[in-house]
This record gives C-alpha cells, sequence and structure tokens, in this order.
C-alpha cells in the first residue's frame, strides 16, 4: 500500500516548490517559505526544495539558454525548479520525462502560470532533447559550475584563495548528523554501545560527538527524549570545552545569542553552575528553555538585546562570555541550502557591524582574566579573522589566545580543521578565544 507521501501527485509538490524558492528569491527564509507549505505537502517539498537550491546556479544557466528574456516570477521558478531536479541523472529524485511532464502539469493548475504553460512545455521539451548539449554549453559560467551566487563565489576565493573550491563543493553536500552526548548521563563509547544495539550505524566524531552513518529520526534514539544525547554539529560543540579549558572553576558565564540553547546545554553538562542564557527574541527563548528542560538542566534565560547590557545586566562580571555572534550563516548552506541565495553581498558588512557592536558591549562586562569566545558560523574573513584583528587593535587589554580560527568544512580526517582530527566531517566555523589582562 503506498503512503501517504506517495499519493499526493508529483505536479502539486512541484507547484509548492516553486513557490518556496521565489519566496527565498524575494527575501523570505527557506524555513518559513516551508513552514507555510500545507503540512500534507511539508516533507517532499522540503526535499524537493534542498535538491533545487544545491543545483539553482546551473539551473538559471539552463533556463537563459532556453528563455533569453526571463518569464513572469511564478513560471521562472516553476522552470527552474524542474531544470534543478532534471539536469542531471545521478542523484535526481525522479526521471527527467516524468519530472517535465509534472512541471508542465504543474502550470496548466495554477493561475499565475496557466496563460504560459505551453511556453512552459516548449521550454522543457526542447531541455529533454538537447539536454547533453545545453548542460556543456553551461559548464563555463561559473554559478552554474558552483551552484553560489557569483559574488560569494568571488569572496570566498578572495579569503581562502587554497581551499575556495573545496568550500564551495562542501556547501552542496547533505550534512551529517551529529550527536553530542550528554557527559552528565552517559558516555561516547557507551551511548555508542546503546546504538549498536538500536540497529544504528555510527562512528565518534570528537570528546563528545558521535556521527551516524545515516539521519535518523530523533524519536528512535535511544534516551533522546531524556536528554542523554543533542543533535548539534562537530564544530559547534567545540565552543563549550573551548571557552572552559583552563578556566578555573568558573562560576558566571554569558552565553550571549544563545538561541536554540545548544551550547548553553554543553556548557551545563560540563559543570558550570551558573549560565546566563541571552537572545534578542522572546519566542526563541522558549526554544532554549524547551531544550534545557529535555535535558534537566537550568539556566538564568533572558530575552533581551545583547547589545544594550543597560537593560538586563546586574552589573556582576562575567568569568566567561561565550558570544555566537548573528553571521551570513555562510559556513552551515549545506544545511540551509537557501541562505546562499536569500544572501546579499551587501548583508556582510551590515553583520559585521552588528557583530563588532555586540563585541564592544560584551567586553566591559567580562572580568580581568576572564575568557571571551568569538564565534560564527561563517566561513567569511570579514565575519572572523578581520572583526578580531579590528577588535584586538583597538582594545589592548585583550589577548588572543590559542585559537582554531576559520574551520573549513571537511569531510575526512585528512581535511579535517578541528584540533584533534576526531570530526570526519564539520561545518564551517570560526573561532577566537579572547583573554582580557589583569589588571
Amino acid at each position: 500500500m503506498q503512503n501517504k507521501q506517495e499519493q499526493i501527485p508529483l505536479w502539486r509538490q512541484l507547484l509548492a516548490t516553486a513557490q518556496v524558492i521565489q519566496a527565498v528569491a524575494e527575501g523570505q527564509s527557506g524555513g518559513a517559505a516551508v513552514e507555510a507549505v500545507a503540512a500534507e505537502l511539508r516533507p517532499g517539498v522540503q526535499a524537493l526544495a534542498f535538491h533545487a537550491w544545491r543545483n539553482l546556479g546551473r539551473a538559471q544557466a539552463l533556463r537563459q539558454c532556453l528563455a533569453k528574456r526571463p518569464p513572469p516570477p511564478e513560471v521562472d521558478a516553476l522552470l527552474c525548479v524542474a531544470l534543478a531536479l532534471a539536469w542531471k541523472d545521478e542523484g535526481a529524485p525522479y526521471d527527467a520525462f516524468t519530472l517535465v511532464n509534472q512541471c508542465v502539469e504543474a502550470a496548466k493548475r495554477h493561475p499565475a502560470t496557466r496563460p504560459q504553460a505551453n511556453f512552459v512545455n516548449a521550454c522543457l521539451r526542447r531541455f529533454l532533447r538537447e539536454r547533453e548539449a545545453l548542460v556543456e554549453a553551461t559548464d563555463s559560467d561559473l554559478v552554474a559550475r558552483w551552484n553560489h551566487p557569483l559574488w560569494w563565489i568571488k569572496r570566498l576565493k578572495n579569503d581562502h584563495p587554497q581551499h575556495w573550491q573545496e568550500l564551495l563543493a562542501a556547501g552542496n553536500r547533505q550534512a551529517p548528523m551529529t550527536l553530542r552526548v550528554n557527559a552528565l548521563q552517559t558516555s561516547v563509547p557507551d551511548y555508542l554501545a546503546e546504538l549498536e544495539a538500536s540497529g544504528i550505524a555510527a562512528q565518534v566524531a570528537g570528546p563528545y560527538g558521535i556521527v551516524l552513518a545515516k539521519p535518523v529520526p530523533v524519536g528512535q534514539l535511544p534516551g533522546f527524549a531524556s536528554g542523554r544525547v543533542s543533535v548539534q554539529d562537530s564544530a559547534a560543540q567545540l565552543a563549550a570545552p573551548l571557552l572552559l579549558q583552563g578556566l578555573l572553576a568558573p562560576q558566571r558565564v554569558l552565553d550571549a545569542c544563545a538561541a536554540p540553547g545548544g551550547k548553553t546545554g554543553h556548557l551545563l553538562e560540563l559543570g558550570v553552575p551558573h549560565v546566563t542564557a541571552l537572545d534578542v527574541d522572546a519566542a526563541r527563548c522558549e526554544r532554549i528553555g524547551q531544550n534545557l528542560a529535555r535535558l534537566g538542566l537550568r539556566a538564568e534565560v533572558i530575552a533581551a538585546d545583547a547589545a544594550r547590557p543597560d537593560l538586563w545586566w546586574d552589573g556582576k562580571l562575567f568569568d566567561a562570555i561565550l558570544l555566537d555572534a548573528p553571521c551570513t550563516a555562510s559556513g552551515i548552506v549545506r544545511r540551509h541550502p537557501d541562505v546562499r541565495w536569500l544572501r546579499r553581498e551587501t548583508d556582510i558588512a551590515q553583520l559585521a557591524a552588528l557583530q563588532h557592536k555586540l563585541l564592544q558591549a560584551l567586553w566591559p562586562l567580562l572580568a580581568p582574566g576572564g575568557r571571551l569566545l568569538y564565534c560564527t558560523c561563517s566561513v567569511f574573513r570579514a565575519e572572523g579573522a578581520e572583526q578580531v584583528k579590528a577588535f584586538l587593535a583597538h582594545h589592548t587589554d585583550g589577548t588572543l589566545l590559542p585559537s582554531p580560527g576559520h574551520l573549513i568544512p571537511a569531510k575526512s580526517a585528512k581535511h579535517a580543521t578541528v584540533p584533534d582530527n576526531s570530526a570526519p566531517d564539520h561545518d564551517g566555523f570560526f573561532y577566537a578565544l579572547l583573554q582580557k589582562r589583569l589588571a
């Protein structure tokens, strides 16, 4: 018997996927756009949208070959979805003829695309006839080849001349499912044994991490509901241990910009007695509370702007501060492939200014001898190395301790940049550990 997902006509999913792709092109986040899709369509549409975003550069180049003038946005989105899903057989969710037939059917079914249904049919039938030649004609297009905006490609070439191709390739891979073991409840070897007993293949990924051979619903993870493990990328798992290493029994730690609370939970799991978790979004603060409740842990959660300590700070200095600053998320595009098409180059300067503002506001809250860990899930130097260099140039009471710096996403231990090479696959991140000199 077919499951419910298989009973939904493909044309409905393709039409909804095109609407999601168009929403991101117009400035809406992919998560919000997918959330707006009807519940019964949502799982299939998300999978198709992720595939489309990872191939959208090629699709746009192919569409330009098929139609020199851009068609109306709704038609353009539908064409690009069809081309992104069908341009190569490897990894395609359906065969090319099925995709084309169903996209034409989708065009006929919606008022905004119905007048252009014959145009959609003509473009896609030509694509089927000339697919090999059309793909070859777009091979020299950098955007088509790498499926990232041209400004993004150029910035990576400038920021990481030795690794830019590796970064772009990593951005198009599917991310693994990585777990963080709760050290208060179990150990990595013991939890690995639990997974094996449950028939879930996995391997060690760092001192607290385990990476699964393939993703599973969290409900299938032993002890997930009781907090034995959390889902967290290997690179993100470095934050709490890096901040705490070498500190003598820190009593007060601030996790600024803390939502959804993964790093807050890790700090508490490692024995910090008092953590203040701050986030500007009250709804996201609720998420922090929910995640901590699952872990059986508690923190002081405050909904406030970290850049305005006058509105929330009690005047007591912190022993350590974790600043996971808002950023372009350029290091996690494999998990959020919409980001590359959502971001604009001008966003970098705007976010860098916010990061600078947060560093300036939080540094006075740190006790002499204390440490501030500045991190972003970005691979752009303006949000990492350049930000820290500028900060230290104007804060002579700060010292940069040994830090990972820019972590290049890696798929094998040979290329891993996590310090001990024990994490075989991780997101792009930046870490700088700053210490305030004693008076």
